[in-house]
């Protein structure tokens, strides 16, 4: 009797043993995320923006209007975000960077647990703050074939201006509102794209129908690819990261880059791209290039996670058939040949037409400064000379340095301290600071006046609500 209990209580530990080994070897579970999706979150409003008549296919959209607003909503700017990729989903802007709630995670007894939590940075403070899955067949916009997958910015653009009008006809008071067109990285093809099919369409279209545009911004962007890939090297060399003869090596693989753009190979140019920044990557042995100061990668796979919940696709009114994924390599290949196509043509019309700001995270070795500032001296623009002799100001929100800015007529240059390629997930509150003085001309982005540290909200009460 005695080895019988003994045994068994030897068989319950044995059991308890391997129960608690495969528990602390298993993957995460995620908690249901429905649970951890306040009401106050949810956008004014969402769904779906059609992009053809004959077709399905439709671009997706959250719009979060604006939480504070100083002016009637009638006159309150609405801005646009546009994620990169290509074939990324702006609901990584949404819940990651720059939207009014941020995934988070938190661990507990091996189980992942996926909230929101207020972002005290987000872009709709004081401006309205629409975020579009573009190209279709990103995050949850539908293509209703392959073939209609845009493969060209012009293709871009056309349906961009088709979600775009669309959403301004949802509500008579979004038609005068000042338009800004926002977004990241590859968006440094998409916003140039849209600007510009405004401004020709515009010139068009009798004037009831012209789209209100007032400005684009491009943080961190991909814009004119064969003088940005030039730049690796250099950057990464006097950043101190690679040797002399790394910088050789890394110097040789641009030139093969622009080789084949000369000789009209655009495929080719941008697999020779991807192969140079592969060459960086296993130099430096960064965790990341599009931040070199981070131990570990952005945690972008908390959105995709977050919503695969088919809860969560109801609440923001998406297809729920559709598995959520934050980039779409059928996107990003359909758009393969267009990579290493430059749109900086574009950007000089807008720059003369419209106001522009370019700004990046100052430890992005992919899309950085020197790269953006490589493009920008080549271009044509009467007041580019006046530009690259403006004064480069040193720009402080609430007293503390958070980067500098050179800004002359309507091209502004901002560098963010502290953020990578990622801005508003770095520096959230900068980056508000730094959106909300652009758009309405104050600070050191005022026109023709000396600068003034921008103040939070709570240091001007008479002007704005708490």
């Amino acid at each position: 009797m005695k080895s019988t209990t003994k045994l068994s209580c030897f068989l319950q530990l044995l059991v308890l043993f391997f129960l608690r080994q495969s528990s602390v070897s298993s993957p995460f579970t995620t908690a249901n995320s429905s649970s951890t999706f306040p009401s106050e979150a949810l956008p004014t409003k969402s769904g779906y923006l059609p992009i053809n008549s004959n077709t399905n296919s439709a671009i997706f959209y959250t719009f979060y209007e604006a939480q504070d607003p100083f002016l009637p909503l009638s006159q309150t700017p609405l801005l646009i975000w546009l994620q990169g990729g290509p074939g990324c989903s702006s609901m990584i802007g949404n819940f990651l960077e720059l939207g009014p709630y941020r995934v988070v995670d938190t661990q507990s007894e091996n189980i992942q647990h996926l909230s929101l939590e207020r972002n005290i940075g987000s872009w709709n403070r004081i401006f309205g703050l629409i975020f579009l899955d573009n190209p279709i067949g990103v995050g949850f916009s539908i293509a209703a074939t392959p073939e209609e997958i845009p493969r060209d910015q012009h293709t871009v653009a056309k349906h961009l201006f088709a979600a775009i009008t669309g959403f301004i006809g949802l509500d008579p008071d979004f038609k005068n509102r000042p338009l800004y067109i926002t977004g990241e990285s590859y968006a440094g093809k998409y916003v140039p794209a849209i600007g510009y099919y405004i401004l020709k369409q515009n010139m068009r279209l009798p004037e009831a129908q012209r789209v209100n545009l007032k400005g684009v911004a491009i943080g961190n962007g991909l814009t004119d690819p064969v003088t940005q890939v030039k730049t690796h090297a250099v950057n990464a060399y006097f950043s101190g990261l690679i040797n002399e003869r790394q910088k050789g090596e890394l110097e040789e693989a641009q030139r093969k880059a622009i080789e084949f753009v000369k000789m009209g190979n655009w495929s080719e140019a941008t697999n020779a791209r991807l192969k140079t920044l592969d060459l960086l990557q296993n130099m430096t042995g960064l965790a990341t290039l599009y931040d070199f100061s981070k131990k570990v990668p952005y945690k972008t796979r908390l959105v995709t996670k977050f919503l695969q919940s088919v809860e969560v696709k109801k609440k923001l009114g998406a297809k729920e058939s559709i598995v959520f994924d934050e980039c779409s390599d059928v996107v990003g290949n359909a758009l393969l040949e267009d990579v290493m196509k430059s749109v900086k043509y574009m950007v000089e019309l807008l720059v003369k037409k419209s106001k522009v700001l370019l700004y990046q995270g100052h430890f992005d070795l992919r899309d950085g400064v020197v790269s953006t500032e490589a493009w920008v001296k080549t271009m044509k623009w009467e007041g580019i000379e006046r530009f690259l002799m403006a004064d480069r100001k040193v720009w402080k929100v609430n007293g503390e340095l958070a980067g500098y800015v050179q800004k002359w007529g309507s091209l502004s240059h901002a560098v963010v301290l502290g953020a990578g390629h990622l801005v508003p997930t770095d520096q959230a509150l900068n980056s508000q600071a730094m959106i909300e003085d652009w758009v309405m001309d104050k600070g050191v982005f005022a026109c023709g006046k000396k600068g003034v540290p921008h103040q939070t909200p709570w240091s001007h009460p008479e002007i704005y609500s708490p």
